[in-house]
C-alpha cells in the first residue's frame, strides 16, 4: 500500500510501494484518474488498456491530490462532486438539476480542489522559500546585534573603570604632593622648637651652676672671697632666653561633591537617533511566481509544461564519452559555459577540458576526492585551499585572487548556488563539519550545523549540491548519509542505505528535483535516485569496463547525466529523463 505524504515521516527511508494488488515494486507513477500509485511496468500496462489507455498518467511528485469523497445529506446515496459557482457552495448530482439551482454553471469539485491544493503548494513554497528564511535571517540578525551590543557595552565599561583609575591615580599623586608637604612644614616646625628647647636646657644649666656658685659665697674661706662675691657683676643673673610659639599650618577642606566628580569623568549618552527598522528583502521570486505579468505566466506556464513532459526514461542509456587529459582519475566534475568542464582527480590535479578533450588550464591544488570546485553563473572557477583555509576565485580572463578566508575551519565541498549565486561551502574543525553560506560577495549570511536537538548535522561533509526546492544536500562520507536540510537550516531527512553499508560521493540534482548520489561501497558501480523528500526511487548503473567506479555525478541543461569515473579519466554522458 502507497503511503500519502502527510504519512512518510522526515527521515523516511522505505520507498513508496505501487498501490497495485500484489505488486511490491518502487512506485513511480500516478494515475489522476483511478487516484492509483503505480510501478513503470504497471503504468504501460494501464496505458495499454482499453478502458484506461486515455487517463492522466503522471509522475508521483505531480499527481492530482484525491477529492475526499463525502455522500450528499440530501441525496445519501450520491457523492459530492460539484460546485455551484453562483452560490458557492458544494453539492452532488442531483442537487444540481434542482430548482434552486436552475440555470447556475457548476464546476468538478475535484478540479476545484487541485487547485485549492496548488495554491496551499503555493503558500507552502512561499513560506518554505521566503519567510522562514528571511525570519530566520532576521533571528540571525538580531543575535549578531546582541553580540555586539554586549561587545560595546563591555568596551564602556572598561572605559569608565580605566577613567576612574586614572582619576584615582591623580587623586594619588596630588594627596602624595601635600603628605610631603605636611612632612616638610613638620619638620621646619620641629627644628625650631628643638633648636629653643636646646637653649632652655643650657639656659638651666647655666642656673644651676650659678646656684652652686652662690652657696659658696655664703661660706667663703677668706676675706678675698667675701670682697669678690660682693662685686656688683659677679651678682647679675642672665636673663631668660626668649622663645616663641610655632604657628601650625590649618588645613581648608575640598570643596566638591559627586555631581563635581562626575564632571571630570566622561559621560554615558543615548543618541537622539531614530531606530533604523531592519531590512527585509523583498519576496523575489516567489512575488514573481504570485504577481507576475501576462507574459511572464505564460512563460511559467511553458517551463511548467516542459517539466511536466518530462519524466524518468525506463532505460539508462550512454549519450557520450569525454576524456580529461591530466587527471588520473575523476573525483568532481564542474560544468561551465560553451561545453568546458573541470575535471579534478585525488591528487589536487585539477584540469579544464573542451569536449573535444583539449587541455585548456591546469592547476595544482590541496583537493583531493572532495567537490572543492564550482562554476559560477557568471563562468567564475571557485575552488577551496583546505591547509590555507582559503578560497579562490578564477575569472574567464585567468585572474586568481584570494575571495574568502575560513579562518580556523577547512572549507572541503563548495557549490555557486544557480538559484540566487550563493556560494554553499561544506567545512571541518575538530571532527565536527558545518554547512557556511556567503554570497555573491563573500560575505557570510548563513551557518547550519546542528538540528534542532543541538546534535551535529556533518561530520565530514566532502561533496554538496543544491536542489531545486531551495534544500541543501550534501554526501557525508563519515555519517554513511546524504543529510538535507531546507534554506533556512532545518533538518529535513537523511538518506541512508538500510541493510548496507553506504559510503556517498558525488552529488547532484537536476530539474525535477531528483537527488543523484554515487555509491562507492564494495565497488557497486551504482548511483543512488532519490526524491526531493528522499524516497529511494532507483539504482543507476554507472560502472564502465574494467576496475572503474563512478566517483562524480553532475546533470547539465538538457537533462543529462554526467558521471566521472575513479580508476580513468574518463567521464560519461548518460539520458535517463525522457
Amino acid at each position: 500500500m502507497a503511503l500519502s505524504e502527510s504519512q512518510i515521516p522526515p527521515d523516511a527511508q522505505h520507498y513508496l510501494v505501487c498501490g497495485t494488488e500484489d505488486c511490491k515494486k518502487n512506485c513511480q507513477f500516478y494515475c489522476n484518474d483511478c487516484h492509483h500509485p503505480m510501478c513503470e511496468q504497471c503504468r504501460d500496462e494501464h496505458q495499454k488498456n482499453r478502458k484506461t489507455m486515455n487517463h492522466e498518467l503522471v509522475l508521483y511528485k505531480q499527481r492530482k491530490r484525491q477529492l475526499p469523497m463525502q455522500k450528499c445529506k440530501i441525496h445519501p446515496t450520491k457523492d459530492i462532486d460539484l460546485l455551484c459557482e453562483e452560490c458557492q457552495i458544494p453539492l452532488c448530482s442531483k442537487c444540481a438539476t434542482t430548482k434552486e439551482h436552475r440555470g447556475h454553471v457548476f464546476t468538478d469539485l475535484e478540479m476545484v480542489f487541485a487547485e485549492k491544493c496548488s495554491s496551499c503548494n503555493a503558500e507552502i513554497t512561499k513560506i518554505r522559500s521566503y519567510f522562514e528564511p528571511t525570519s530566520q535571517n532576521l533571528k540571525q540578525e538580531i543575535a549578531r546585534d546582541v553580540t555586539e551590543i554586549k561587545k560595546i557595552m563591555e568596551g564602556i565599561r572598561k572605559s569608565v573603570k580605566a577613567e576612574s583609575e586614572a582619576l584615582k591615580n591623580l587623586v594619588d599623586t596630588v594627596t602624595s604632593d601635600k603628605m610631603e608637604q605636611v612632612d616638610k612644614i613638620e619638620q621646619s616646625l620641629l627644628e625650631t622648637l628643638n633648636g629653643q628647647n636646646q637653649e632652655i636646657y643650657d639656659y638651666i644649666i647655666y642656673l644651676t651652676d650659678l646656684v652652686r656658685t652662690f652657696y659658696g659665697y655664703l661660706s667663703p674661706s677668706n676675706i678675698e672671697q667675701v670682697t669678690f662675691a660682693f662685686k656688683s657683676e659677679n651678682l647679675i643673673i642672665r636673663p631668660i632666653p626668649e622663645t616663641s610659639k610655632p604657628v601650625p599650618p590649618i588645613f581648608t577642606a575640598g570643596q566638591y561633591s559627586k555631581e563635581n566628580v562626575a564632571k571630570l569623568l566622561g559621560k554615558i549618552t543615548i543618541p537622539k537617533f531614530k531606530p533604523e527598522n531592519r531590512k527585509i528583502k523583498p519576496m523575489e521570486t516567489v512575488s514573481i511566481q504570485l504577481k507576475s505579468t501576462g507574459k511572464q505566466r505564460k512563460q511559467d506556464r511553458e517551463k511548467s509544461d516542459v517539466k511536466q513532459t518530462l519524466s524518468l526514461s525506463s532505460s539508462f542509456t550512454k549519450v557520450r564519452e569525454y576524456t580529461v587529459p591530466g587527471v588520473r582519475d575523476v573525483y568532481h566534475i564542474s560544468l561551465g559555459k560553451s561545453g568546458r568542464l573541470w575535471g579534478s582527480d585525488g591528487s589536487g590535479n585539477l584540469v579544464q577540458t573542451d569536449l573535444q578533450g583539449n587541455q585548456l588550464q591546469k592547476i595544482q591544488t590541496s583537493g583531493r576526492d572532495e567537490g572543492y570546485h564550482t562554476v559560477t553563473q557568471d563562468g567564475d572557477l571557485i575552488y577551496t585551499d583546505k591547509y590555507n583555509k582559503v578560497i579562490y576565485r578564477i575569472t574567464p580572463d585567468n585572474t586568481i585572487t584570494q575571495f574568502i578566508k575560513t579562518e580556523h575551519w577547512r572549507p572541503l565541498s563548495i557549490y555557486s548556488s544557480h538559484i540566487n549565486g550563493d556560494l554553499l561551502v561544506g567545512m571541518r574543525k575538530d571532527k565536527e563539519g558545518k554547512v557556511t553560506r556567503y554570497n555573491k560577495t563573500g560575505t557570510e549570511i548563513q551557518n547550519i550545523q546542528r538540528d534542532n536537538k543541538g546534535q551535529g548535522l556533518y561530520d565530514l561533509p566532502h561533496y554538496i549540491t543544491e536542489n531545486v526546492n531551495g534544500d541543501v544536500c550534501v554526501s557525508d562520507y563519515r555519517k554513511h548519509a546524504v543529510v538535507v536540510v531546507d534554506k533556512s537550516g532545518k533538518h529535513r531527512f537523511s538518506y541512508t542505505v538500510q541493510g548496507s553499508i553506504f559510503y556517498p560521493y558525488g552529488i547532484c540534482t537536476d530539474v525535477l528535483g531528483h537527488i543523484l548520489v554515487c555509491d562507492t561501497y564494495m565497488l557497486s558501480g551504482k548511483v543512488n535516485l532519490l526524491d526531493q523528500d528522499g524516497q529511494f526511487l532507483s539504482l543507476l548503473h554507472a560502472s564502465q569496463q574494467g576496475n572503474t567506479i563512478p566517483r562524480s555525478v553532475c546533470a547539465d541543461d538538457e537533462n543529462n547525466l554526467w558521471v566521472g569515473h575513479g580508476g580513468t579519466n574518463t567521464v560519461t554522458v548518460f539520458k535517463y529523463v525522457q
